[in-house]
C-alpha cells in the first residue's frame, strides 16, 4: 500500500454517521487525509478538526446541490450511504425505495461532484455488495438495486477514465453493522473493511473484495470472462 495515498487529500464520505461510513472517516484520518467531509442525514460533530460535518441526504436533490457548492475541492468521493430491505419481491414501493437510495443516490451525488473529481484527477468509490453479482433472494429489492449500482459503476469507470478519474466498486460481504444485524452469517468488523478498502484503492484495485466472505469471489476475478468483457466494452468508447 502506498503510504501517501491519502496524505493531505480531501475526502467526502456519505452515510458517515455509523457503521462502515464512520469507520471510513476514522481510517481516512489515520492515513493522513487533510480534510474529510462527513456526509449524513443527521451530521454529527467530530473531535478531529479535519472533519467537516455535512448535511447530505443522498435522496434530497437540494442537499446534494448545496453540498457540491460547499465542497470547493475534492480528491476522493466515497458513495457509502445505503439501505437494505427484507420486503417481498412483489413490494414495488420498497423496490423503488431501494433504487432511490442505492442507485439514484450515488448517481446524483456522482453527477454533482464529477467536475470536482475531473479537476483533481480524483477517485470515485461506490460501496456495493456481493449481492451486486450474486443476489440474495431474501433481500430481493436490495440485491436488484446493488446489481444496478454495479452496472452504473462499470459505466462510470469507462466514461471517466479518459478524464483521469479512477472508479472503484467495493463488493463487500456481510458487515457487523445495524444493516445486517438480522443475517445469521459470519460478519466482518467495519474497521477491518475500511482499512482494506483504502489499501486496495492505494494499489489501484478496481473491484475490491474487502472481507473474507467477499474474498470467495475474488479468486481469478481480474481475468474472469465477465471482467474481460467489461474491459472490451469500455474500449468501444470513441476516443
Amino acid at each position: 500500500m502506498s503510504n501517501d495515498f491519502l496524505t493531505g487529500k480531501t475526502v467526502l464520505i456519505t452515510g458517515s454517521s455509523r457503521g462502515l461510513g464512520r469507520a471510513l472517516v476514522d481510517a481516512a484520518l489515520d492515513l493522513g487525509a487533510g480534510r474529510v467531509y462527513a456526509g449524513a442525514r443527521k451530521p454529527a460533530a467530530h473531535a478531529d478538526a479535519r472533519v467537516v460535518p455535512l448535511a447530505l441526504d443522498i435522496t434530497d436533490a437540494a442537499q446534494i446541490e448545496a453540498a457540491a457548492k460547499t465542497v470547493e475541492e475534492l480528491d476522493i468521493l466515497v458513495n457509502n450511504a445505503g439501505a437494505a430491505s427484507y420486503a417481498e419481491i412483489d413490494d414495488r414501493a420498497e423496490l423503488e425505495r431501494m433504487l432511490a437510495v442505492n442507485l439514484y443516490g450515488p448517481y446524483d451525488v456522482s453527477h454533482a461532484f464529477r467536475h470536482h473529481l475531473t479537476a483533481s484527477h480524483g477517485t470515485l468509490v461506490n460501496v456495493l455488495s456481493t449481492t451486486s453479482v450474486a443476489a440474495v433472494p431474501m433481500l430481493p429489492a436490495y440485491s436488484i438495486s446493488k446489481a444496478a449500482a454495479y452496472s452504473f459503476t462499470q459505466v462510470l469507470r469507462a466514461l471517466l477514465a479518459p478524464k483521469g478519474v479512477s472508479v472503484h466498486a467495493i463488493l463487500a460481504g456481510p458487515l457487523d453493522t445495524d444493516m445486517s444485524q438480522d443475517l445469521e452469517v459470519p460478519k466482518t468488523a467495519p474497521e477491518a473493511v475500511a482499512a482494506e478498502i483504502f489499501a486496495a484503492l492505494a494499489d489501484g484495485t478496481e473491484d475490491v473484495f474487502p472481507d473474507p466472505f467477499a474474498a470467495m469471489l475474488a479468486t481469478g476475478w481480474a481475468e474472469a470472462p465477465v471482467t474481460l468483457m467489461q474491459r472490451a466494452a469500455a474500449e468501444m468508447i470513441p476516443a
